[in-house]
């Protein structure tokens, strides 16, 4: 059983928001269901995410370092997987935050890649593969 059960994320514009975060979450094989104010996306077995419309406009954006949200990592299989994704993230509107890249500071396997969306929402996708004998 998952330890989280789900994750939800308010945004100012939530047809912006599902155009954002749909393209990107359908590439990880998410299905999506939509509700009057949110839209959901869960793959079974694993932790839903839930985009809801602000209660307050205008309340946006979110300012990475502040008090709250920092960043969501989705765990992908390989290096190609984190280019795809990132580049999958880019053309639904996203911002480049950092570009794909080894990360030696978390471990020489660590490579990542960041990005924003409009509301100020970050989420990286890396690949940490698992230590091996031949890694010393």
């Amino acid at each position: 059983m998952a330890v989280f059960d789900h994750l939800g994320i308010t945004v100012d514009d939530l047809a912006r928001g599902i155009a954002q975060f749909g393209p990107v979450l359908d590439a990880l094989g998410f299905a999506r269901e939509d509700e009057d104010d949110s839209s959901s996306w869960w793959r079974e077995g694993e932790t839903q995410l839930i985009l809801y419309r602000a209660r307050e406009a205008g309340t946006g954006p979110h300012r990475h370092g502040r008090v709250g949200w920092q960043h969501l990592a989705f765990a992908v299989d390989s290096r190609a997987e984190v280019d795809r994704l990132h580049d999958v993230a880019i053309a639904a509107g996203w911002s480049p935050v950092r570009e794909p890249k080894l990360y030696p500071r978390f471990n020489e396997r660590y490579y990542a890649s960041f990005v924003e969306d409009d509301n100020g929402i970050r989420i990286e996708f890396m690949h940490n593969p698992p230590r091996t004998d031949a890694d010393g």
